[in-house]
């Protein structure tokens, strides 16, 4: 047995609400108002109904409607999101990226690239006493220091200490007196000197 309200089923019921919100499909619409027409009921449910949708007017707009970098956001996490034709990788399919020397003394651990921004991820590591080269930054850098000592010109950062140079910025010396550890989110494009 199902439930009813003024002797209409639950899904009928649900059609009047959809139609007082405006989100009744087109096909159906005709169906209900000829329904309204008829049916005192269905047209007391639906003034009822008014004051509540009428509220929603006052509600913040981020409620209602997601803001446009919200859903930009939302695009790029679902053109990110795995293909459900392709097989899962498990646990024993990864494999940690490989640490490569860049120079001596400078090794790197490339964690993510996207060539659509033009980015890079990745884990640096200097050995003690070694300079990373003057650079322009090409994009937004972001560097993380997660153990040792850094200097970016004349700044000291400790571990946990958060750098963040905007594009066409330079650094003049970048180097380690003790040897660190960083994550750095940079351009692959920066200008060496």
């Amino acid at each position: 047995m199902s439930a009813t309200f003024n002797g209409h089923d639950p899904e009928h019921t649900n059609r009047v609400a959809m139609y007082a919100l405006s989100a009744l499909p087109a096909a159906e619409v005709s169906t209900v108002e000829t329904h309204l027409a008829d049916c005192a009921q269905c047209r007391e449910q639906l003034e009822g109904l008014r004051p509540v949708i009428d509220s929603f007017v006052a509600w913040p707009r981020a409620v209602l409607r997601p803001t446009t970098p919200l859903w930009e956001r939302l695009e790029r996490r679902l053109d990110d999101a795995p293909d459900p034709a392709e097989p899962a990788l498990t646990d024993d399919d990864w494999q940690e990226p490989a640490w490569e020397e860049a120079a001596p003394g400078l090794w790197y651990q490339l964690l993510s690239k996207d060539a659509g921004t033009q980015r890079v991820t990745m884990l640096v590591r200097l050995e003690p006493g070694i300079e990373y080269p003057p650079h322009v930054h090409a994009g937004t850098e972001e560097l993380h220091l997660l153990d040792g000592e850094l200097w970016i010109n004349d700044d000291k950062l400790y571990p946990g200490d958060y750098s963040r140079a905007e594009a066409d910025t330079a650094d003049r010396r970048v180097w380690s007196e003790t040897g660190c550890t960083c994550v750095l989110i940079t351009s692959h494009r920066d200008i060496l000197k």
